[in-house]
C-alpha cells in the first residue's frame, strides 16, 4: 500500500506544479490584457440586471451600473414580483438615473413554471431591449462593477469570431469571518481557471456580454427554456457554434458581503450540483482532483504523526506535505496578485485576504470533495428561496413555489 501512496503523492506533486504554472500564466495573461489599448468599439448596449431580495450593498451595486464610463447604454432591472423587497431600491436608483443621463427600465417577469426564476427573468428581459442595442450585457445584483467594466467587457466583441465575453466574481468580506474567507478561497480556485484559451473558458452570467445578432441567431432565449444555469447554457451554445469565449480580466467584479458557514456550504454545493448536470466533465475533474488531494495529504499527515520505523516513509510523507504546500501557497500568492492588478479600488480589502488565501487553500479541496459527493447524492438545490430539482440540462422541476425575500 505504501507504494500506492508514493504513486499518488508523485501525481499530486506533479498536478500541484502544473497548477502553479497555470497561476503564473494567469498572472501573465492579466498583465498582457491590461496593457492592451482598449479599442474604440462602443455600440449601444442593453445591460440586464436580474434582482431578487436585498443583497448586501444592493443600492451601491446598482448605482455603479449607472456610473459606467460608456457613451450609450440602458439598464434593465428585472424582478419576478412587484412586491419584492428589492423594488424600492430599484425605483430609487431609477429615479437617480437622470442625474447620470442614463436610461433604465423596471420589468416584472412572470413566475417560473419550467425554468429557474433567474432564467425566466432573463427570458422576459430580452424582450424589452431597445431596438438599437447591438450588445447584451448581463450582470448580477450582488457584484459591484468598476467604472470601466462595461467598456472592457464590450470591447473584444468587435471581433466577430468572439461570441461572448466574460468576467468572474471575487468574494470580498465586509467583516472577514472564517466562513466568508473560506468561500473566497474556494471560489478563487475557479477564478483562475479562466485564461487565453477561448475554447476552454466558460461564461459566467454575473459579468457577461454577447453580440445581439449572435444571441438571436443561436436562439439563446429558446435554449434557456427549461434550464437553471443561464451561463453554462450560453457556454454550450457558443462552443457548438464554434464561437470563442473571451475572458476579460478588466471585467472581474468584486462581490462584497459576508456569509455563515451554512450559507458557504449551500453556495458551494449548489455550484457543484449545477456543474455536475451542465458540465459533467468539469465536475469529474473536480471530484478526482479534490479526492486525490484529500487522500494524499491526509495519508501523508497520518504517516508523519505515526512515525513509522522505516525512515524513508516518513521522509517521503513530510516531503510530500512540504512540496505540495509550497506549490499551493505560491499559486495562491500569484493568483491574488493577478486580481489586485484589476480590483485596485479594493486593494486594502485584498491585502487583508493575503493570510486567508495563503492558508485556507488546504481546506478548500475538502469542501470541493464534500460538494462533489453531495452532487451525486441529490440533484435538489435551493437558490434565492426556491427549491429546484435538476432533471437534466434542459429540464428543471420547481419543488417549492417562489418565496418573497
Amino acid at each position: 500500500m505504501i507504494f500506492v501512496f508514493y504513486l499518488f503523492g508523485a501525481l499530486l506533486i506533479f498536478l500541484s506544479f502544473r497548477s502553479l504554472r497555470g497561476g503564473i500564466d494567469y498572472l501573465n495573461y492579466f498583465k498582457k490584457e491590461l496593457a492592451k489599448p482598449v479599442p474604440h468599439f462602443a455600440p449601444v448596449v442593453a445591460v440586464i440586471a436580474p434582482c431578487k431580495g436585498l443583497d448586501a450593498g444592493l443600492k451601491e451595486n446598482l448605482t455603479a451600473l449607472l456610473e459606467q464610463d460608456y457613451p450609450n447604454y440602458e439598464v434593465l432591472f428585472i424582478v419576478d414580483d412587484k412586491e419584492d423587497s428589492a423594488v424600492g431600491v430599484l425605483e430609487e436608483v431609477s429615479r437617480e438615473a437622470a442625474k447620470y443621463a442614463k436610461k433604465t427600465k423596471l420589468i416584472v417577469a412572470p413566475k417560473a413554471t419550467e425554468s429557474g426564476q433567474k432564467v425566466e427573468n432573463l427570458r422576459e428581459a430580452v424582450l424589452h431591449i431597445s431596438e438599437g442595442a447591438e450588445i447584451i450585457a448581463f450582470v448580477d445584483s450582488d457584484v459591484r462593477t468598476a467604472k470601466d467594466w462595461l467598456f472592457n467587457l464590450v470591447a473584444p466583441l468587435e471581433d466577430a469570431t468572439i461570441g461572448a465575453t466574460t468576467g468572474y466574481r471575487w468574494f470580498i468580506s465586509e467583516k472577514p469571518t472564517f466562513a466568508s474567507e473560506l468561500r473566497s478561497a474556494w471560489n478563487a480556485s475557479i477564478a483562475s481557471a479562466f485564461g487565453p484559451n477561448t475554447k476552454e473558458n466558460f461564461c459566467w452570467g454575473g459579468s457577461m456580454a454577447i453580440r445581439r445578432d449572435a444571441f438571436e441567431e443561436l436562439q439563446i432565449r429558446e435554449k434557456w427554456r427549461g434550464t437553471l444555469s443561464d451561463d453554462l447554457t450560453v457556454t454550450h451554445a457558443m462552443l457548438d457554434a464554434n464561437l470563442s469565449i473571451h475572458f476579460v480580466p478588466g471585467a472581474l467584479t468584486p462581490s462584497i458581503g459576508d456569509c455563515t458557514l451554512r450559507e458557504m456550504l449551500e453556495f458551494t454545493t449548489r455550484q457543484m450540483k449545477v456543474t455536475r448536470v451542465y458540465a459533467p466533465k468539469l465536475w469529474l475533474v473536480s471530484f478526482l482532483g479534490s479526492g486525490l488531494f484529500c487522500l494524499v495529504m491526509t495519508t501523508a499527515l497520518l504517516i508523519t504523526m505515526a512515525g513509522p520505523q522505516n525512515g524513508i516513509e516518513i521522509f517521503i510523507a513530510i516531503a510530500t506535505l512540504f512540496t505540495v504546500s509550497v506549490l499551493s501557497i505560491s499559486k495562491s500568492w500569484v493568483r491574488l496578485n493577478a486580481v489586485r492588478l484589476v480590483l485596485t479600488d479594493h486593494d486594502e480589502a485584498l491585502r487583508k485576504q493575503i493570510l486567508p488565501q495563503l492558508t485556507l487553500w488546504v481546506i478548500s479541496p475538502f469542501i470541493f470533495l464534500y460538494n462533489c459527493v453531495a452532487a451525486v447524492v441529490s440533484r435538489r438545490l435551493v437558490w434565492r428561496g426556491t427549491e429546484y430539482e435538476l432533471l437534466s440540462n434542459t429540464e428543471t422541476r420547481i419543488i417549492k413555489p417562489i418565496s418573497h425575500q
